[in-house]
């Protein structure tokens, strides 16, 4: 190797040499090299497993992979690259065309921008209902419904899904839940434990939790078993058809076939692709996940006593509250503490007026951000009805619990003294 050209790209690197990093390294590469022709066939026809290329994965991010799973109590996960990418490939690969979903009314906007919109347009049918209304959940399953979806905790205003009741009648009707458990994180909820079968994160927030990357997890639990009604689930029963006679529930099998089925089509026909920066980053923010939860969540419940006193504010809706209408799924669900993202709603009218009462409050503060984000190190408000929730009309809004006063509000890091003095001045303002 004597000529500058071929150093300068091939010099001092040998593919596959151990390095013993004690922390998972960055493997910012788009490609792998492969040991022969035949290695690289068989890993293009999922006859082994293996690094193929970044679009589908990285080492870096099955490093992220593998610890979420382990997080959730699942049996395997995909990581892409957001929260909202998570949530898309895990129903479509469910689901497909011409299929339908049972979602709750109480989600976070964008996730309802998905289902309302973008699915229509595939031809994917989706029914929204109270989820504290059990009636109204079973009623709503069609023969072609083929996912139950919810969150574990809702943002913005904090309603605490009854789990195992939801999970039990999505296993009475033949079909996995969904929970998204991005607001409950893996170290207060574990869903999974509840009978879910997928759990979703986006974890540029609590996971990652320091507001730098973007990132989506989806955990298999391993408990959905698709070979069951085989003719319901052909997408995992039947032929491959781009890898001929392969059929992924006999090659991979529970717990597994899903995300073969995610990173082999959704994955890679559509390119929701995590970078191994993003999955490094996040990895980080992983490390210190417990010790961030437990002080956000023992601000926030310190926050919203705070504001339930306040002359200013006409609700707090905190389940950590006693006289919540979710204070005793709290007890059963979230034992180790109520996540740090609430909402609360100012006093008066939720008039023509009311957004700008909203923006004197949240324009006055010096502390808390206003900031389209939740889980991060640093106090964020956010005004659900102009922001995140802004495409949802009156009705649904209504449904999901959010009036045009409503302030939602994630706490940090900072010291709760500091948050309640800045919430307490910016309060004067209304």
């Amino acid at each position: 190797m004597s000529e500058f050209a071929t150093r300068q790209i091939q010099a001092g690197y040998v593919p596959g040499t151990p390095q013993n990093s004690a922390v998972p390294p960055i493997y910012q590469t788009a490609a792998y090299q492969f040991s022969s022709l035949a290695d690289a066939a068989d890993l293009f026809a999922l006859r082994t497993t293996g690094n193929l290329y970044s679009r589908n994965a990285s080492p870096t991010q099955q490093v992220l992979e593998e610890r979420v799973a382990a997080l959730e109590g699942g049996a395997s996960a995909v990581a892409v690259a957001s929260g909202q990418a998570a949530v898309a490939v895990t129903l479509l690969a469910l689901v497909g065309v011409r299929g339908h979903i049972v979602a709750a009314n109480q989600l976070y906007g964008g996730t309802v921008d998905l289902f309302q919109d973008t699915f229509e347009d595939f031809g994917i049918g989706v029914t929204f209902v109270d989820q504290d209304d059990p009636d109204a959940w079973r009623a709503a399953i069609r023969p072609e419904t083929r996912a139950l979806f919810a969150e574990s905790v809702a943002n913005p205003v904090a309603q605490v899904l009854d789990i195992g009741l939801v999970a039990d009648i999505a296993h009475e009707a033949g079909v996995p839940l969904v929970i998204d458990n991005t607001v409950g994180t893996p170290y207060l909820v574990r869903p999974g434990e509840h009978g879910a079968d997928f759990v979703v994160h986006s974890a540029t927030k609590f996971l990652s939790g320091h507001g730098t990357s973007l990132g989506g997890v989806v955990v298999d639990q391993g408990t959905f078993d698709f070979g069951a009604e085989p003719d319901r689930w052909p997408q995992f029963t039947a032929p491959y058809k781009r890898f001929g006679e392969l059929v992924l529930w006999e090659r991979f099998g529970i717990g597994q076939a899903f995300a073969a089925l995610v990173k082999s089509k959704y994955v890679h026909d559509l390119g929701p692709s995590l970078s191994p920066f993003n999955a490094w980053q996040i990895l980080q923010g992983i490390e210190t996940l417990d010790l961030r939860v437990s002080r956000q969540s023992a601000t926030a419940l310190a926050v919203a006593r705070f504001l339930a006193e306040h002359p200013s504010v006409s609700r707090v809706n905190h389940p950590g509250l006693e006289g919540n209408p979710w204070h005793g799924l709290t007890q059963r669900y979230l034992p180790d503490g109520v996540p740090s993202v609430f909402s609360f709603d100012l006093a008066g009218p939720a008039d023509e007026g009311a957004q700008e009462r909203v923006g004197r409050v949240i324009d006055a503060l010096r502390v808390v951000r206003l900031v389209a984000n939740i889980g991060d190190a640093r106090s964020l408000v956010a005004h659900p009805a102009s922001m995140t929730h802004s495409h949802l009309n009156a009705e649904q809004r209504e449904a999901a619990g959010i009036s045009l006063t409503t302030i939602r509000l994630s706490a940090g890091l900072e010291d709760p003294r500091d948050l309640i003095a800045d919430l307490d001045q910016a309060l004067a303002k209304a």
